[in-house]
């Protein structure tokens, strides 16, 4: 018998020893539901993918079986699931379970978005050098913007934007920004039923109102926040675009009404705008002359 036929032997043992111990103390046979109503196998094929994902070197069976909590029959089954579709792939050598390529190319989707972050970040920095004030960098999430890049003024007086955190599209200038150029189908799907809260007494609540305002945004190439998010705060903020001319993300500069004034926005907005269009250039988008179709 070869080491294999006798590891795979202990398996079937110990599946044998564990599964009616296991079931015992409550846990749910195979194909029942969890309680926020989700598939036990998609919630545990998942805890499998991120144990594996934190083991480059892969994993063994009995490893995994004991990561996710489970007998090594119900462990395997899963496993060879996730084989069948691409996701994972087991070593001839050793026996160790590893991620594969599909696992790789999903979670590589996630690092192109953050390629666009890195390139920006530099551009960020001269914002701030050359206007004085914090340069940030948000993307779309439903109906908020997510800041994800900041470069923050050295002014006493400054804005700070925790990074993670999180605006309404339409009460801020990287918001209508990314709203001006998105296509309106998804632009009515994100406003249909939504009531658009008002952050500040200057917020745009309504709807037909604020597709007058990106039409405008469209044509001047920059989205203005005049303290619509907060009291006090001005911003400017211009889009970047992917290949295909679509909103990507956007970038602002932002800081108090006493520094960015009326008098002041035409200058940012010019210098906004520019570096909006170096970025896109840079990582190979399209700025659009015309509005999405």
């Amino acid at each position: 018998m070869t080491d294999r036929e006798r590891n795979r032997t202990t398996e079937r043992q110990q599946d044998q020893q564990t599964e009616p111990k296991r079931r015992s103390v409550g846990r749910p046979a195979g194909g029942a539901k969890s309680s926020g109503g989700h598939s036990q196998s998609l919630v545990r094929g998942l805890t499998i993918l991120e144990g594996l994902a934190a083991a480059p070197d892969g994993l063994a069976l009995s490893d995994i079986a004991e990561d996710v909590e489970l007998a090594p029959s119900t462990t395997h089954r899963l496993l060879q699931a996730l084989f069948q579709q691409g996701f994972i792939t087991q070593d001839i050598e050793s026996g160790l379970w590893k991620i594969d390529v599909k696992t790789f190319r999903i979670g590589n989707s996630f690092l192109e978005a953050r390629d666009f972050v890195a390139t920006a970040r530099p551009f960020l920095r001269r914002l701030t050098a050359t206007s004085g004030e914090t340069a940030n960098l948000g993307i779309r999430d439903d109906g908020m913007v997510v800041y994800l890049a900041q470069s923050e003024s050295k002014q006493m007086m400054r804005m700070i934007t925790r990074l993670g955190s999180r605006a309404p599209l339409h009460a801020s200038g990287v918001g209508k920004a990314l709203l001006a150029w998105m296509p309106p189908q998804e632009f009515e799907q994100i406003v249909a039923g939504r009531t658009l809260e008002g952050e500040t007494p200057n917020t745009l609540t309504d709807v037909d109102r604020l597709r007058e305002q990106l039409v405008e945004i469209r044509r001047q190439g920059y989205a203005v926040d005049r303290e619509e998010h907060a009291i006090g705060l001005n911003c400017v903020a211009a889009t970047l675009h992917d290949e295909s001319g679509l909103p990507l993300a956007a970038i602002s500069v932002s800081g108090p009404v006493a520094r960015i004034d009326d008098s002041r926005l035409p200058e940012l907005a010019a210098l906004v705008a520019e570096t909006a269009r170096e970025i896109t250039a840079k990582i190979g988008g399209k700025t659009p002359t015309e509005p999405p179709a």
